[in-house]
């Protein structure tokens, strides 16, 4: 196994040190392929991915495809200018046993992690794909019971039809959880049947997280209070996870200039619940985009703002509050490394703002956690440190 010291540690910094304990926003768990297995109804498990060992990395067998084991999302113990892509199970740590992920919980001194990732399998066997979501559900409900009170679970949810994305949110209420992930845009039922190519985006993690803009489900439409009014029974906060725009994971040429925009592109579903009145009708409903970065949402709020005072006459804007209003009662963001966020936590739309660390994946700040916070927290009030790193995710999290 590879040593857990990064490549780049973080400068020094001066100004204030991080005290008290931290909440990770945003931490991954990757369950062990034998999980599906054992989680799958009886009748669905010889339908399960299996993980086969290759000489230079290993394979995952899935519906007739066999496609490499990759690294990306589980990169703890690597160096940077040491990453491959194509990897063997042996040469990964075990971030998907609970006591390896408490044991690095505390030597990054984090006290509490949000936990996501994981299902569903990209299938187009519609009914092994829906039990994947419930799957994972209860895979993860049961691994965090390692410790219930550090590690808080978030459950992904489908979005192709209100009806069945309502009863996942109550199912999911009823076993403990507080958290749902709803994709960016809902998925387009038209073209659940469609082929591999053309409905990609309804297929495994990338329809958790992306959906379809090009849906005739959208989220501004009213058929969807009954799914803000069952959440909000609920008391559940909303999560939308790096889905506005999906990087273009794995490839050398593209990946770079891709990732700044799946950050920003996760304005458009916020835009939309705004301008739909969709806080306005449910006020007590909380999104938070998740990995998205924060430094752009001071600027997003002025933007939207000041658009809305000239432009709400002629297209009849429903709103009777600003959007800034809305920003600081209702949106949230999480961030890894962000000193512009810190910078603006004063200024409108700033201040939902929490911290995270991305473990295991290819940004995470671990094992320096407490390093990083510091460096970019330098020159920041106590009080705002403490917000940042610990009281703002409680508040959106209800986490004890």
């Amino acid at each position: 196994m590879a040593d857990l010291e990064l490549a780049e540690r973080p400068a020094a910094s001066t100004g204030n040190w991080v005290h008290g304990a931290i909440v990770d926003a945003d931490a991954h768990v990757e369950p062990p392929y034998d999980m599906w297995k054992e989680y799958l109804p009886a009748h669905l498990r010889d339908l399960a991915p299996v993980l086969e060992e290759g000489n230079e990395h290993d394979w995952v067998l899935f519906e007739g495809r066999r496609s490499p084991l990759r690294q990306l999302n589980n990169t703890i113990g690597t160096r940077h200018t040491e990453f491959k892509m194509m990897v063997k199970r042996s040469e990964l740590r075990e971030v998907w046993r609970p006591d390896v992920r408490l044991g690095d919980m505390d030597a990054d001194g984090i006290d509490q992690a949000v936990i996501f990732g994981g299902g569903p399998l990209p299938t187009f066997n519609n009914e092994l794909y829906m039990a994947s979501y419930t799957a994972y559900q209860d895979w993860l409900a049961d691994w965090c019971m390692a410790d219930r009170r550090r590690l808080e679970p978030v459950g992904y949810v489908p979005m192709r039809d209100i009806d069945e994305t309502v009863g996942h949110v109550q199912r999911l209420a009823k076993k403990g959880f507080k958290v749902i992930n709803l994709p960016a845009f809902p998925m387009n039922p038209d073209g659940w049947s469609t082929s591999a190519e053309a409905g990609k985006l309804n297929m495994g993690q990338l329809a958790a997280v992306a959906g379809d803009p090009k849906s005739r489900l959208q989220y501004w439409q009213p058929e969807f209070d009954r799914l803000w009014a069952a959440i909000q029974d609920a008391d559940m906060a909303i999560t939308m996870h790096l889905g506005g725009r999906v990087p273009r994971f794995g490839d050398k040429q593209h990946f770079l200039p891709d990732m700044p925009m799946s950050k920003l592109a996760m304005t458009e579903p916020i835009a939309i619940l705004i301008f739909a009145n969709v806080f306005a009708r449910f006020p007590k409903l909380r999104l938070g985009v998740i990995e998205s970065g924060v430094g752009w949402m001071p600027w997003f709020t002025e933007y939207v703002t000041r658009t809305w005072e000239k432009q709400r006459y002629w297209t009849e804007s429903p709103l009777t509050e600003s959007p800034a209003f809305f920003m600081d009662r209702n949106v949230y963001g999480s961030f890894i490394q962000d000193r512009t966020g810190f910078l603006s936590y004063d200024l409108p739309g700033g201040r939902n703002i929490m911290w995270s660390s991305d473990y295991p994946h290819s940004e995470t700040t671990f094992p320096h956690s407490r390093e990083v916070i510091a460096r970019d927290a330098a020159g920041c009030r106590p009080e705002v440190i403490a917000d940042v790193i610990r009281e703002t995710a409680k508040r959106f999290f209800r986490l004890d």
